[in-house]
């Protein structure tokens, strides 16, 4: 199996244990920006030091910054922290799973971002694979028991958040790897360790000085749930460097497609940790993500 694929899976699972631990933050003592700034407090000094690291056993020098990589650089983090927010407040929306939906648009968003940004279309079967997904997606996410017809139900507000998430989450990701093709080094892993130190540096400045201003409150919040929100940066950080491996190795919209398996963990989690029921229609969803995955990495 490859690199990237590997890389794609390890992050999904990842990104579902921090959902789940910012989910637990965000209905408690922390705001929706709180809890998405603890992401960034508890990675980013993770991650400079994992690079300081690596550069040092590695005996090699530190890549230049370009100009364009800090557009990218900056641009990608400016979209996953507003994604990231529209992804928490959603958590405290009735319908979330609407939402959920419309929030996993990001990948059909990001082959059309790509193409648009960077130049990178994808195949033909590439697409019908892409399509595949976003429609088990569309089946694993429906809102059983929701009163209301479909019209009511994509006006809410749950959809209006997810879709402006997705297309950020989007943004965002073409940008990561049009930072990390701007650096001059044959090693991925380096690449994709140093664009994503930069980001997170810079997100948690962005993030500080917003919430000094608005919330002054939440950094002491975030510093005083510790102990909970160092996990949340620790599998951040963990998650953030598996997707940036595989941005810099791969398409971006092949990666989040495959990505999509996120959707099985978060429905794994659900049962296991949550004891609820496995349906029919979960099923259905279920084996098109997983014919979708399939043959991204069976037919690339």
């Amino acid at each position: 199996m490859e690199t990237w694929v590997i890389a794609t899976v390890l992050a999904a699972a990842f990104q579902t244990a921090r959902f789940m631990l910012q989910k637990q933050l965000s209905m408690g003592a922390l705001s929706t920006a709180g809890a998405t700034f603890a992401r960034f407090i508890y990675s980013s000094p993770l991650v400079l030091l994992l690079v300081a690291v690596y550069l040092a056993l590695q005996g090699v020098a530190m890549p230049a910054l370009s100009g364009l990589f800090w557009v990218y650089a900056l641009l990608g983090g400016l979209g996953q922290i507003l994604a990231t927010i529209c992804v928490v407040a959603l958590f405290r929306q009735r319908n979330f799973a609407v939402g959920i939906t419309f929030k996993n648009t990001e990948v059909v968003l990001t082959a059309f971002a790509g193409l648009v940004v960077l130049g990178e279309g994808v195949t033909p079967a590439g697409l019908a694979a892409i399509l595949l997904g976003l429609v088990g997606v569309l089946v694993l996410s429906g809102t059983p028991g929701l009163t209301g017809n479909w019209l009511r139900r994509i006006a809410s507000r749950a959809a209006g958040l997810g879709l402006l998430a997705g297309a950020l989450f989007a943004v965002s990701s073409v940008a990561y790897r049009g930072a990390s093709l701007e650096l001059a080094s044959d090693d991925p892993f380096l690449r994709a360790m140093v664009t994503l130190a930069a980001v997170t540096a810079s997100q948690t400045i962005a993030m500080t000085l917003w919430l000094r201003w608005r919330e002054p409150g939440q950094i002491r919040a975030v510093i005083l749930v510790w102990r909970r929100a160092v996990w949340i940066g620790l599998t951040s950080m963990a998650g953030s460097l598996c997707w940036f491996t595989a941005f810099t190795l791969q398409n971006v919209a092949y990666v989040k497609a495959v990505g999509q398996v996120e959707l099985i963990f978060s429905l794994a989690a659900s049962i296991l940790f949550f004891n609820e029921k496995f349906t029919r229609r979960e099923a259905v969803g279920i084996a098109l993500i997983s014919a979708s995955v399939l043959s991204l990495v069976l037919f690339l």
